[in-house]
């Protein structure tokens, strides 16, 4: 890394001294997450010279408070579930078991640990140079940093590609401590089961999160403020996972609103309202998961007119382009889907701009996966949004009670629904519910990016007994040519 200038700023302890240097490079990236980091290492491979500046935590949340840490814990619970409940049904009695909550957040500290050395390795093969440190704009082409050591440090960029993902908002009047009231960071590191675990918000976060800690013996209630949890997601879907959470004695309040939370000794007094009507309910633990928000309230954006949304998310075009010719954002600082394989991509594609290639966003085929047991995997179009785009669909479903493999696995919840074209037969959206959700979608989302139909997945042979069966029973339920699902062929108009 080449300084070209070393000076000394005085502040305000006497004694004390802020080393400034200014440093040039191709391309600044702020932020060292999955859509800052992938940015980093597609530039180099593009011969870019590159700067990354990471506040805290290589990877960001995706690798230490949410994607990995958060599955290493459902996988344990989704083991230990297996084990307690399920075990005997298949002729194996286990007479003692023992929850190890310490061993259990080692494994899983490991396990981030182990992929966070591995992007630095990474990043220091592809000469990356990581600076830790906040940064702000001082022009469209100089950002300074303060690192660690309070040293100043101006950056002098040709492109910048910012990616400084999202914050967790709190409910109003309740202070966010991750010893009581909780995010998904403090739900994540509990060292200790809670005796009553209440989430705020039945979205992804607080359905992941409460339903393994329900699956290790806790009691859970989940709070949401819309008439059903996973707001967005198709009833049938929700409708499978409520009758799973049922299971597992999880408490469903929707259409109640959270008034406010007091810790009163060592329990949580929370007074919500649902209908107009007022009552308290008791926690020993309060995981907030309501929404996020735009991490970037100290860059000073203002600094260089860079446009928001209504929502404070930073404004691009399909090419990860602001209103700015040579600043580019990628991640969830630009908004929803909050999804790290979204910003993994948006981070290559901004990459590929820069450097001059013909690059650009298309989402039709980009998937998202919900961890919850079962597990709720999309791409594509749904029916409501597929019908308000004028076309005229059909779909076509199958069981997972229909297939052996989920049977001999205990786990035959859910089903997966195709919707296609009615007049071509090419495939709109798929939505799958059941186990492994998460990775069968991964065939769809290739048969979207294709352009194919439900002929082309019906004549591909699955091999058997497989769980992607299903996808195959459900494109030829469409053509009337399913044979362990029922043929009902349906029109959408």
């Amino acid at each position: 890394m080449e300084i070209y200038s070393v000076f000394f700023e005085k502040i305000n302890h006497k004694d004390n001294y802020s080393i400034v240097m200014d440093l040039q490079t191709d391309i600044l990236i702020i932020g060292a997450g999955p859509g800052g980091y992938p940015a980093a290492i597609r530039s180099a491979q593009l011969g870019k010279k590159v700067i990354i500046v990471e506040k805290e935590y290589i990877g960001g949340e995706c690798l230490n408070w949410g994607c990995i840490p958060s599955k290493a814990l459902i996988q344990s619970a989704k083991f230990y579930d297996k084990i307690v409940r399920k075990s005997e049904q298949m002729g194996i009695k286990v007479k003692e078991t023992e929850i190890d909550i310490t061993k259990m957040q080692t494994w899983k500290n490991e396990v981030q640990d182990k992929l966070i050395e591995g992007i630095k390795l990474l990043l220091k093969t592809n000469n990356v140079e990581v600076i830790f440190g906040t940064a702000n704009f001082e022009s469209k082409n100089v950002v300074q940093v303060t690192n660690n050591n309070n040293e100043k440090i101006n950056i002098n960029f040709d492109d910048c590609i910012i990616s400084t993902g999202t914050e967790f908002i709190s409910v109003p009047n309740i202070e966010i401590d991750e010893i009581d009231f909780l995010t998904a960071k403090g739900a994540l590191n509990l060292n200790s089961i809670p005796e009553h675990l209440v989430c705020i918000g039945g979205g992804i976060i607080g359905l992941e999160l409460g339903m393994t800690w329900a699956k290790l013996g806790a009691k859970v209630t989940i709070i949401e403020m819309m008439p059903n949890i996973l707001n967005s997601i198709d009833k049938r879907a929700t409708n499978v996972l409520k009758k799973k959470l049922g299971k597992y004695e999880v408490e469903i309040l929707t259409s109640t609103k959270v008034l406010e939370a007091n810790k009163n000794g060592e329990i949580i007094e929370i007074l919500i309202e649902k209908e107009g009507q007022q009552s308290r309910l008791s926690a020993s633990k309060v995981l907030i998961s309501i929404g996020k928000r735009a991490n970037t309230k100290n860059l000073e954006l203002n600094k260089i007119g860079l446009e928001l949304d209504q929502m404070g998310f930073i404004k691009i075009n399909t090419q990860m382009k602001t209103n700015i010719d040579n600043i580019y954002a990628v991640g969830d600082c630009v908004g929803e889907p909050f999804l790290a394989h979204k910003a993994t991509k948006q981070g290559v594609i901004a990459a590929e701009v820069i450097a001059g290639e013909p690059s650009e966003g298309d989402w039709r085929s980009m998937p998202s996966a919900i961890f919850t047991d079962p597990e709720i995997a999309t791409v594509g179009l749904n029916e409501k949004v597929a019908k308000e785009l004028g076309y005229e669909i059909v779909t076509g479903m199958a069981s997972f009670n229909a297939s052996g493999r989920a049977l001999t696995q205990l786990d035959h919840d859910g089903y997966v629904k195709i919707i296609s074209d009615q007049n071509n037969g090419i495939i709109l959206g798929v939505e799958i519910v059941g186990a492994n959700a998460s990775d069968l979608i991964s065939e769809a989302a290739l048969a979207i990016e294709m352009g194919a139909t439900v002929e082309d997945i019906g004549y591909t042979i699955h091999p058997h007994p497989t769980l992607p069966e299903m996808i195959m029973e459900a494109a030829e339920a469409i053509e009337g040519k399913a044979i362990h699902v029922p043929n009902k062929r349906k029109k959408k108009n």
